[in-house]
């Protein structure tokens, strides 16, 4: 693995500034209300090669302003293949609004009588929309309403990850294939749950999985969508729920991750085919709004360490429209 540097603004004056050993760096000297030329594409794409999450602070962009910049990186698709509220005008956004969320999957009380609020529908290590046959390939989040405290997002790097096993773990890794589902236990019952059972979405993913531009190899397992039993094909339930818990206590060590606190304004953009990340829990027992948007880049289907491509079991590719 390449060891961690700082690196000297460039002559397009854009300065990387990496905040963890393994992951994530802040970038400086871009305006993201203007539109960015190829040069200064290019370096960004090359700070989100290596450091897998990239922050921009206090840029303060509106819908169109986000679609404009993500459109510079790729093909934007819908905003989720089960939502139907993104912000008129703008299908390609999904809002991550507690305010919607407390309406859909709000709990009754809890102890000491505080309501419990949901901030994100899942707040388990994912990466995006892996039941997808096609995954995408970025995300980019942007803060508007942020609470006081609490609210963090943690990330992690899989090639890190992955890079970290012992080699005969790694070689395990390397001939393994495991299904990914979406359908979490906070959707049952509700009518988003009703909408996404009657979408289903599997497919079957390597293990590992290889980076189509670095060539690096991703442990890529995400909690939340290969969390059932007999994921790992060819294998039983104790076995597949064995061998994933040891692919998940490896991909939530500390020293793979990094933690960044929201202000409002900031964004983040993340290399979905080489990172898994945290949502927030801890602001869930309190009553501050938490509103953020994303859009997502069409990604390409997922190719093992052998060559072979993942499989579609059930949904459709997830495409720009």
């Amino acid at each position: 693995m390449t060891s961690p540097t700082t690196s000297a603004p460039t002559d397009l004056g854009i300065d990387v500034r990496p905040v963890a050993g393994n992951i994530g760096a802040e970038i400086h000297g871009v305006d993201l209300r203007e539109e960015l030329d190829d040069a200064a594409v290019a370096e960004i794409r090359a700070a989100l090669h290596r450091w897998k999450v990239v922050f921009f602070r206090d840029q303060h962009i509106d819908h169109a302003q986000q679609i404009a910049f993500g459109r510079r990186f790729g093909k934007l698709t819908p905003a989720h293949p089960h939502e139907d509220a993104p912000p008129e005008g703008f299908p390609e956004i999904l809002p991550i609004d507690s305010r919607r969320y407390n309406r859909l999957f709000g709990q009754a009380e809890v102890k000491d009588l505080k309501k419990k609020f949901k901030v994100t529908y899942d707040n388990g290590w994912h990466t995006d929309v892996t039941a997808l046959v096609n995954p995408p390939a970025g995300s980019i989040l942007r803060a508007e309403i942020v609470p006081p405290y609490g609210g963090d997002t943690q990330w992690t790097n899989l090639v890190a990850a992955y890079e970290g096993l012992p080699e005969p773990l790694q070689r395990l890794a390397d001939g393994l294939r495991a299904k990914h589902s979406f359908g979490q236990p906070i959707f049952e019952g509700s009518e988003y749950g009703k909408k996404v059972k009657a979408n289903p979405l599997v497919a079957i993913h390597p293990v590992v999985r290889v980076h189509p531009e670095t060539g690096e190899r991703a442990l890529f397992v995400s909690p939340s969508f290969t969390s059932r039993d007999n994921e790992i094909i060819d294998f039983g339930p104790r076995q597949s729920r064995a061998i994933l818990d040891l692919f998940y206590e490896q991909i939530s060590r500390p020293e793979y991750t990094v933690r960044f606190r929201w202000s409002p304004g900031d964004i983040a953009f993340w290399d979905n085919r080489a990172t898994a990340h945290l949502g927030p829990s801890d602001v869930d027992i309190t009553e501050f709004d938490r509103v953020l948007y994303r859009v997502t880049l069409e990604g390409d289907v997922p190719v093992g360490v052998d060559g072979r491509p993942s499989e579609l079991v059930a949904g459709q590719p997830f495409l720009a429209g």
